[in-house]
């Protein structure tokens, strides 16, 4: 069974997708040096480094709500996001936990509309037969996905969107992709996508 094709259009979860390398090398850092961070909706470069690390489900968000001709900075959908809960913010370490599957459920619901729900426990060749009922899956893999020959050491930790698969393969769109191959429309066989996925996210329709 052949994928089919559907635009989603791409936003990386920094305003400049070719600096990935850099926050890779150097972490939150390298992103004080990102000429487009303005365009986040962050008030000050400190809020938009502190930020930026930890909004691939954001970014997911912000594909989807593209996809049906909405655009809205990055920052904004992460400052809601936090006042339903799905961001918890320590002030005192200036750390932030999220994101969230629940808040985020009854976010997305209540500010766009959308239907959502908390998967668990779904093995890899589920994700077709969710993407059947569900426009879109925000799945939960490992951020070395980017890499897709390695083994990584753990599963889950970072979000990609998953548009589309088959019984073959899966394609989705990874907010951390570090060149145009593994930023938009990555696609993977399923048993390489299984190594990375945690077995759970969150399904999302319009």
């Amino acid at each position: 069974m052949e994928i089919v094709e559907y635009k989603v259009p791409y936003f990386s979860q920094w305003e400049s997708p070719e600096i990935t390398l850099a926050v890779l090398a150097e972490g939150a850092s390298a992103l004080h040096r990102d000429p487009h961070w303005r365009n986040s909706g962050a008030e000050t470069i400190e809020e938009y480094a502190r930020w930026a690390v930890n909004v691939c489900g954001m970014a997911c968000l912000k594909m989807i709500l593209a996809a049906r001709g909405e655009l809205h900075p990055i920052l904004s959908l992460a400052r809601g996001c936090t006042d339903y809960g799905g961001y918890v913010v320590n002030e005192a370490d200036a750390s932030i936990k999220g994101l969230i599957y629940a808040p985020f459920v009854t976010f997305v619901g209540e500010r766009f509309g959308l239907a959502a729900e908390t998967l668990t426990k779904i093995s890899t060749m589920d994700i077709p037969e969710v993407l059947s009922k569900s426009r879109f899956f925000i799945a939960s893999v490992s951020s070395t996905i980017r890499w897709p020959e390695i083994e990584p050491p753990s599963k889950g930790g970072h979000l990609v969107l998953v548009t589309a698969a088959s019984r073959d393969s899966i394609r989705f769109h990874n907010p951390s992709g570090h060149d145009r191959e593994n930023q938009a429309d990555v696609v993977v066989p399923l048993s390489t996508f299984d190594r990375f996925f945690a077995n759970r996210g969150i399904a999302v329709s319009f």
